[in-house]
């Protein structure tokens, strides 16, 4: 009995190893769930895609039918340096820069009391010659009469042939005298009207409709056609035509042949970039600049704005066709490659560098740009590259170019 109880006492083994079963298992959940987040945070920490980035901007679509840009300056074509056509001290002057002046404006004066003077000796000399007129004529009607009385004497045998003769030579004197004095009447009104003239040229007046660029003299300051020294001025004030204003930029000569006479333009000025004017060629200069390898082009302005002047930096862009009204504002674009196809969506990167997927409508195509009417404002940045395999919340790193 003793050795069959002992022999009862072994261990079970197969219990043991049953027991242990489960918590193997437990083990091996916990190390696969365990990968799983290790692969997770790789994935989304660790592992960051890197990605080429686009921003959203805004485009005229006038940049889509550009063919040719160009660089220059605002012209005005009808320009003028006013000076006065005699030498004399300026004495007043009425405007300024910014002016606007109207054809036979007085733009200054110049001292003129010698020509005055001049003037009222013509016009004294003048009245000198009626009144000798006047004398002479009355001695041709005394001459002329006696002539005639002395003729019919004469023919009638009544008085001597001397006599007659003598009477003729007076009227003939008379005569001469008479014809002197007129002539000396019309020579004293040309002197009057010299005196009147050189007076006016010492008036300066708009030779037309323009505004005051520069004034280059003041009160005191001797005006002279030539200014060969220095303490005389050639010319008052500067002056342009607004309406005459053009854009004047210089094509390289291997581009000339995409530039045609009134071929549709857009004018943008440095000053105003906020403005896109319309134009068109007015002109190609026919000659070329051999230092600079260009051919000089002149673009008229079809719309007027008060705001240009002469001398304003500008660029003129040559198009293939004329805009429309609707296209003379900007749209805001993104390129076509940021944009899913089948979920009408973009994936936008935050200030974390993360992802946000983002509805979006879009509107009309200007070449690889597509108009974005809804869902991102400018300035967005938005992935353009891979976006088939990228999700909403991904961290990312922009490709650095």
């Amino acid at each position: 009995m003793p050795d069959a109880g002992l022999s009862e006492l072994k261990i079970d083994k197969t219990s043991v190893v049953n027991r242990k079963q489960p918590k193997k298992l437990v083990y091996l959940i916990v190390i696969v769930l365990i990968a799983i987040a290790a692969a997770g945070f790789y994935v989304r920490v660790v592992s960051v895609l890197t990605v080429d980035a686009s921003v959203v901007s805004l485009m005229y679509p006038s940049e889509s039918v550009t063919i040719l840009n160009a660089s220059g300056y605002v012209v005005a074509e009808r320009k003028a340096a006013v000076s006065s056509k005699i030498t004399g001290r300026l004495v007043s002057i009425n405007v300024e820069e910014g002016s606007r002046i109207k054809k036979g404006d007085i733009l200054a004066r110049l001292e003129n009391n010698d020509v005055i003077a001049a003037k009222d000796q013509a016009a004294a000399n003048l009245q000198v010659s009626k009144n000798e007129l006047d004398v002479a004529h009355a001695q041709f009607t005394n001459a002329e009469v006696n002539y005639k009385r002395f003729k019919k004497l004469s023919d009638a045998n009544v008085i001597s042939r001397s006599d007659y003769d003598d009477a003729l030579m007076k009227y003939q004197t008379a005569t001469a005298q008479k014809g002197a004095a007129q002539s000396k009447i019309r020579a004293s009104e040309a002197a009057l009207r010299s005196a009147a003239v050189n007076i006016e040229y010492t008036v300066i007046r708009a030779p037309f409709d323009a505004v005051v660029l520069t004034k280059n003299a003041d009160v005191g300051d001797i005006i002279t056609p030539l200014g060969a020294t220095a303490n005389v001025k050639a010319a008052v004030v500067s002056i342009a035509d607004l309406g005459s204003l053009m854009v004047e930029v210089d094509v390289s000569e291997s581009n000339i042949a995409k530039v045609k006479a009134a071929q549709p333009c857009e004018i943008t000025l440095d000053a105003i970039p906020d403005k896109r004017l319309r134009g068109n060629v007015h002109m190609i200069v026919p000659t070329a600049d051999r230092t600079k390898g260009a051919i000089a082009v002149k673009v008229n302005f079809i719309e007027k704005d008060p705001e240009i002047l002469p001398d304003m930096s500008a660029k003129v862009a040559f198009l293939s066709r004329a805009i429309a009204d609707s296209e003379k504002y900007p749209r805001t674009v993104v390129n076509v490659s940021a944009i899913s196809k089948n979920r009408q969506s973009v994936f936008v990167i935050t200030d974390n560098g993360t992802l946000k997927e983002t509805a979006i409508k879009t509107g009309g195509s200007f070449g690889d740009m597509t108009e974005i009417t809804e869902g991102l404002k400018v300035n967005d940045r938005v992935v353009s590259s891979g976006i088939s395999n990228l999700r909403d919340g991904q961290k990312i790193k922009i490709k650095e170019k």
